[in-house]
């Protein structure tokens, strides 16, 4: 039970790593909080922790809105009374190159991937000086370490979450408030799916990204949480400021 007691916010609650994330913390004794813009999602993440034991409540939320994050903040803290974890994991993607990408989709990736890792960390961080502990974990990707076709504004926010990331983390470590970002290579997502509906060959296009892997393989959302889960918990309480690298070997071949 590695997070005993604990209180954790996890957003993209309602689908994928999100809700890989729930089950596992809630599985080590976490107390979750599953927001989602989604709240039938949401909700079908709260069935599933509370269906293996654990503790869940639902929460509707757009994380690009301050006051909804702060709301969700505020939440936590009134059902559980204290906030461990963050988990700043949802997202959007978007497969463009810096030429087609239109201005108006430019902003909405950044708004939906770092904006929402701002506001987390801008509403979060508070509480945590004040209890002198606290873990944030956003939801980077190797597409932010590399350069990917098509991807534009989707590397470029990721690359901005691992900054950030190392930002928050080196202001407030002397508070007792580690951050740290995931790094995931290609995962087996709701995301993924609707790449792969969009195909002409759905199969080929699957391979094409199980390629871009020397492991010869797409992740799971449940190895990501497992990475999450050890960011969490104390097992990692030497660890902030870094991106934990999860994608079958792509960045090192």
């Amino acid at each position: 039970m590695k997070l005993q007691d604990r209180v954790a916010v996890i957003t993209g609650a309602g689908s994928g790593i999100g809700q890989a994330m729930a089950l596992q913390f809630a599985r080590e004794g976490a107390r979750i909080l599953a927001a989602d813009i989604n709240g039938d999602a949401a909700q079908q993440t709260v069935g599933m922790v509370t269906d293996a034991g654990g503790t869940c409540q639902s929460y509707p939320v757009d994380v690009t809105q301050p006051e909804q994050v702060r709301a969700m903040i505020d939440q936590a803290l009134a059902t559980y009374g204290q906030l461990d974890i963050l988990c700043n994991n949802a997202g959007i993607g978007s497969t463009t190159d810096v030429v087609d990408c239109e201005p108006e989709d430019w902003d909405r990736v950044m708004t939906v991937n770092v904006k929402s890792v701002f506001l987390g960390c801008k509403y979060a961080v508070p509480r945590m000086v004040q209890q002198q502990r606290g873990v944030i974990i956003n939801t980077a990707s190797v597409a932010g370490m590399v350069g990917i076709v098509k991807r534009a504004a989707y590397c470029a926010s990721k690359g901005a979450v691992i900054a950030l990331t190392r930002q928050v983390a080196v202001e407030y470590v002397k508070q007792g408030i580690r951050v740290n970002c995931l790094c995931p290579g290609t995962v087996d997502s709701p995301w993924v799916e609707r790449l792969l509906a969009q195909a002409d060959d759905r199969v080929a296009a699957r391979q094409a990204l199980e390629a871009r892997q020397p492991m010869g393989r797409l992740g799971t959302p449940e190895e990501v949480a497992a990475a999450a889960l050890y960011l969490a918990s104390d097992d990692a309480a030497f660890i902030t400021g870094t991106g934990l690298v999860l994608d079958g070997g792509w960045t090192a071949a």
